[in-house]
């Protein structure tokens, strides 16, 4: 949509550029509208930030599972005697399930040397393995922080879409007060035109005998009124403007202000809903919406902490093997010379360990009663939007064929005026309700407008 409508990137001026262009279109739509909030908002730039977060989590949950390598060495030199120099050096692999591969070279030496450290002249190599049979096994913190992480990446999607909708929302909100305030101004200017030229047919009547002065009191008087109307109106009209410019940005951040000669999308009632891409009257389906996918997120990764938490009441329990080898006699297999070593604890009352779990279990609980709460709240929402834009479509209708027949009412009375048989307070009355009603169209329309943006913000499908 963006690549073939770029030549309306010259409907908009830079606020400190000042004008691109003279030869404009007339109409911004808001489809195009949308497509600049979608593309260059920084708000939708930052909601896009969440999704390289989620990115950069997992890479960091990841890297609990890259091998690594350790070296420690130390020596000590004091009047010309060597004490003692010792080399430690390792190459471990965590593996998923807890279990840890090893391959180390050992070498040592000294006049001082503690003789738990004493060694064969050309070192010692080392291979093994390390298996925790009790807590760790099945699930540790590495695994649960990397379960954790994977599923934040459906969090921070969902979040995302939550806050790109939200930005496209409020910026919808401000299209609509455009459109409103525009449609306004457009109203009065036509009735202040309508009014001056009464104002001139009475003088001239006045002039000429057939009516009285008092007529050109009241005709001032709507004259007066309709430019007071018109005025507020344009204040309005301006607000709204700058509010709206504040959704329009281009590349590298340059924000832009609407140009005077744009107005808005005229038939938008008829295209608002084929640019959000929602059936008002469509079926509910909450099973993809960004709210529930959050909350199942959120509940997904609570499981994971209650499975560590459970897994905390078994006893700890690490076995390991080392075979044990000269370098010289690699080759050589002497199962005989290891190196073994058992690690277990286990607290007798485990008070510390059934609280957490307990914990745990009403954190779950918490978050499962907030789902359904909000599986409900949405459901119930999303009747009481479709709801409301029924009754607004009936209620335009009603108008509508109110403003009908004030027009036919006020333009009989103008008949009747020409031939001498009304008076100018009847055309006046007639002319402020057909106003009334004019005014409570445009604002019945903008009501219609934000219900459907209501509906489109709590479906929440950025798409």
């Amino acid at each position: 949509m963006m690549k073939s409508k770029i030549h309306y990137i010259l409907v908009f001026i830079c606020s400190s550029m000042g004008v691109l262009g003279q030869n404009l279109p007339t109409e911004f739509t808001y489809n195009e509208f949308l497509g600049y909030v979608k593309k260059y908002h920084p708000l939708v730039k930052q909601a896009d930030l969440k999704l390289n977060e989620a990115q950069a989590n997992l890479m960091q949950a990841r890297g609990a599972f890259d091998p690594k390598i350790e070296v420690d060495f130390s020596e000590k030199q004091f009047k010309d005697s060597e004490y003692y120099s010792i080399l430690n050096s390792s190459f471990k692999i965590p593996t998923w399930y807890g279990i840890e591969l090893k391959a180390g070279f050992d070498n040592a030496e000294g006049i001082y040397l503690n003789p738990e450290n004493t060694l064969p002249n050309s070192g010692l190599t080392s291979f093994g393995i390390s298996v925790p049979v009790g807590q760790g096994l099945f699930i540790n913190q590495r695994m649960a922080d990397l379960k954790k992480a994977k599923i934040a990446r459906n969090l921070n999607v969902a979040e995302r879409n939550l806050q790109a909708i939200e930005v496209m929302y409020e910026a919808s909100v401000s299209y609509m007060n455009w459109k409103r305030s525009y449609d306004e101004v457009k109203l009065y200017e036509t009735y202040l035109e309508n009014a001056f030229v009464r104002y001139d047919g009475v003088s001239k009547l006045i002039e000429q005998g057939d009516k009285p002065a008092i007529d050109s009191v009241e005709a001032g008087i709507v004259v007066k009124t309709r430019r007071l109307n018109l005025e507020d109106a344009k204040l309005k009209l301006i607000k709204a403007k700058l509010d709206l410019s504040n959704y329009l940005w281009l590349e590298n951040n340059i924000p832009l202000e609407l140009n005077d000669s744009l107005q808005p999308e005229s038939l938008l009632t008829l295209t608002i809903k084929e640019t959000l891409q929602i059936n008002e009257l469509g079926t509910i389906d909450l099973e993809n919406h960004p709210k529930i996918q959050a909350l199942d997120a959120k509940i997904s990764m609570l499981k994971v902490d209650r499975r560590l938490k459970a897994n905390a009441l078994l006893p700890k329990l690490d076995l390991s093997y080392n075979y044990l080898s000269e370098p010289s006699y690699i080759d050589n297999y002497r199962f005989e010379d290891y190196k073994i070593g058992i690690n277990f604890s286990f607290p007798i009352f485990l008070r510390k360990e059934r609280g957490s779990l307990k914990l745990a279990d009403l954190k779950i609980q918490d978050s499962e009663f907030g789902l359904l709460f909000e599986r409900k709240n949405l459901e119930n929402k999303i009747k009481a939007q479709q709801q409301e834009i029924t009754s607004l479509q009936t209620q335009k209708e009603y108008n509508s064929r109110l403003v009908k027949d004030f027009t036919t009412l006020l333009n009989a009375e103008d008949r009747l005026f020409e031939m001498g048989e009304s008076s100018l307070f009847i055309i006046n009355s007639r002319e402020n309700s057909l106003v009334s009603s004019q005014i409570n169209d445009i604002a019945l329309e903008n009501r219609y407008l934000n219900a459907i943006l209501g509906l489109y913000k709590t479906l929440a499908n950025p798409q």
